[in-house]
């Protein structure tokens, strides 16, 4: 069976805020896209879950923590985003509670967002590949906070704080998803998309497999190819639009 064709991602938006688990998590296909959204005059703000602590085996969480909370700041530069910031979740067992809620509905009220991006909260990334408990945990929550983010009566304390409800989010774009259905032409930003990622320099050496640029190009042909066949006009990255136009 043919794969339906992936509608334009919504463009009629002006503020986005990007919520992940982890610093690369955007880099791995979405920046191309934030890149193509800053081109176009959008603001992108970043937020990050956790600094990615215990994602090097061979640096301490304390050490790897501060590298790569600077590997990502340079990498958001790339592609236009000068807004970036930490919840200091704890990386790997980030609980998804009403802890994490509360942190990501005032997120979302401070930066009043019209899109919000995450990573794939589905279970797997497709047959056979299984995601990690931090993604399923960070996107699932965030689904519950944009709720949660409009309604006065949840998280009270936030109102307390001078942080009205924000209800104006009009879409959720899931990154990674294995069920895509909108996609972003990329064909001007591909390359500032690859070397966002190639500012994560550290944590891309660790994990081995090749040469940096290597697996940064690797990496934006699988993004890429999601799409393939599916969208016209040039390489595109997929999304899954979980909240918004369908």
């Amino acid at each position: 069976m043919t794969a339906a064709p992936l509608d334009p991602l919504p463009t009629d938006w002006q503020r986005a805020l990007a919520i992940v688990a982890h610093p690369d998590d955007v880099e791995y296909g979405a920046a191309a896209a934030v890149a193509a959204w800053t081109a176009a005059g959008k603001h992108v703000a970043y937020l990050l879950v956790t600094r990615g602590e215990a994602g090097i085996d061979t640096l301490a969480p304390a050490e790897a923590a501060v590298l790569r909370e600077r590997e990502q700041r340079a990498s958001a530069a790339v592609v236009g985003v000068a807004e970036v910031e930490f919840l200091d979740h704890a990386d790997g067992v980030v609980e998804a509670g009403t802890a994490l809620r509360r942190d990501l509905a005032r997120a979302l009220r401070r930066h009043r967002p019209d899109l919000v991006l995450t990573l794939n909260h589905h279970d797997t990334w497709g047959p056979g590949s299984w995601n990690t408990p931090d993604h399923r945990a960070v996107g699932r929550s965030v689904l519950d906070a944009v709720g949660d983010a409009g309604n006065r009566w949840i998280f009270p304390e936030l109102t307390a704080e001078g942080l009205e409800p924000w209800a104006g989010v009009r879409y959720v774009a899931v990154s990674g998803s294995p069920s895509p259905t909108h996609a972003v032409g990329v064909a001007d930003t591909l390359e500032r998309g690859i070397a966002s990622l190639l500012e994560h320099r550290t944590y891309l050496e660790a994990l081995g497999g090749g040469a940096p640029e290597e697996q940064a190009r690797a990496v934006y042909a699988q993004a890429t190819a999601a799409a393939a066949g599916r969208f016209e006009g040039g390489p595109a990255v997929a999304f899954e639009l979980a909240l918004g136009q369908r």
